[in-house]
């Protein structure tokens, strides 16, 4: 019975997470996108600015790994990653959770593109998706190969999200 109650706990966790702020509205369209330095489950740290001229790069938020949308999402992601990859499109996902927790949702879910831990919440603040629950709202922006904030997807459906994602994308090469 227990186990009947963990989806819908994590599907209302969601859904108020999305409702309590945390929307970007520090962040605009043509602006250079604040750079970071974070780690990924492995201990490898990704730099944002080392991809400056180089490639677009699409930088997701998600609330918390494990949860039905997040997983839907990041699987969407998996499941489109050769398209980005062959088009030279760097992917991360950022949570604000444990590296640990992010090595076993990587795991749990085969994933093959870097998840970042942010678990001291500095790159959520700057990107201004921290929300009043103290996890990410679900919010992607699209950076062009200049470092520049092309698009900002405050709208997501974690079903079509990575499609999405990689039209707009496209665009940019």
């Amino acid at each position: 019975m227990k186990n009947l109650f963990k989806p819908l706990i994590a599907l209302v966790l969601s859904m108020i997470a999305l409702a309590c702020g945390g929307n970007a509205d520090n962040l605009r369209n043509g602006e250079l996108a604040p750079d970071f330095t974070l780690q990924d489950a492995l201990g490898n740290s990704y730099t944002l600015s080392t991809f400056r001229g180089k490639s677009p790069v699409v930088v997701y938020f998600y609330p918390m790994a494990g949860t039905s949308g997040c997983t839907k999402e990041a699987c969407s992601f998996r499941d489109n990653w050769s398209k980005f990859k062959e088009n030279n499109i760097v992917v991360f996902g950022i949570s604000v959770d444990s590296k640990e927790k992010i090595k076993k949702f990587i795991d749990e879910n085969s994933l093959n593109f870097p998840l970042l831990s942010d678990n001291d919440k500095t790159v959520c603040k700057e990107y201004g998706v921290l929300n009043s629950l103290g996890v990410a709202s679900r919010i992607t922006f699209i950076i062009d190969k200049f470092g520049n904030i092309n698009t900002i997807i405050r709208d997501v459906d974690v079903s079509t999200h990575s499609e999405q994602v990689f039209n707009l994308t496209t665009k940019l090469l």
